[in-house]
């Protein structure tokens, strides 16, 4: 855990979605520690609130997958605060469930806030970046994108087109000096993951997760934030268009 305050983020701008809780709480943690001006968004304002009140920092409430109101979010925050220098697509969930026992309203609501709601938060935060030829944008996708999960072939769906979207979104934002990255965490200590306990499916999958790792143990959601605060800073400056596993050896590419 960082204990000191690090120039690394100095004088920044960075809005972090699902910012209220899990890894977006510990990311927004981070980054003000590393000396960034914070905007949590999410849906929970009351959390958001009270988080921004603990950091410094500020908040917008917006859902991510309706892309008005992120445009809308998006422009309030430039207007109140400055252009926005590292945007983190945090905000997804699931709802465990074998395939064949899924149907069209799961697959728009999984597929919604796990993809849309990225690609609508980076259309919205792009342009700027690009015409001020600097931003970083750290998508947080899974492993389950890279290696498939049980009980949630919507969610790994989504995650994949977010790894996809990063690489593309690099190959175009890097002429303008911005970049786009992804981290991959495996089983991290969030309430998405604990809820799982709850569900006899949800909780073989969270098990299944745990022993795929090769350190045997969940992430805390301040190891994925460290990796975050590296691939948004300068320290990466010659990194882009990579997704970084951050899960504990569930997958070595």
């Amino acid at each position: 855990m960082l204990t000191h305050a690090s120039p690394r983020l100095q004088g920044r701008l960075a809005l972090v979605t699902g910012g209220a809780s899990g890894i977006g709480a510990a990311t927004a943690r981070r980054l003000s520690v590393e000396g960034a001006h914070v905007v949590v968004a999410d849906r929970d304002g009351e959390g958001a609130q009270k988080l921004a009140a603990d950091i410094g920092g500020d908040t917008v409430a917006f859902d991510v997958a309706d892309v008005p109101a992120v445009r809308a979010a998006v422009t309030h925050v430039e207007d109140a605060f400055g252009p926005v220098d590292v945007l983190v697509n945090n905000a997804g969930g699931d709802r465990p469930a074998l395939f064949l026992d899924t149907d069209e309203a799961a697959w728009d609501e999984v597929l919604a806030v796990n993809l849309k709601g990225v690609v609508a938060c980076t259309h919205a935060t792009l342009g700027s970046m690009v015409a001020r030829r600097r931003g970083s944008i750290v998508n947080v996708a899974s492993e389950a994108g890279r290696v498939g999960m049980v009980g949630g072939a919507l969610y790994a769906a989504a995650k994949a087109g977010v790894i996809g979207l990063t690489k593309a979104v690099a190959r175009e934002g890097a002429r303008f000096q911005v970049r786009c990255n992804a981290v991959a965490p495996g089983p991290v200590d969030t309430p998405l993951l604990d809820g799982l306990r709850s569900d006899p499916l949800g909780a073989r999958i969270r098990q299944g997760m745990i022993a795929a790792t090769v350190m045997g143990r969940c992430g805390r959601p301040d190891e994925i934030a460290a990796a975050i605060a590296f691939l948004a800073s300068d320290d990466a400056s010659y990194v882009t268009g990579h997704t970084l596993a951050v899960s504990g050896g569930l997958s070595m590419w």
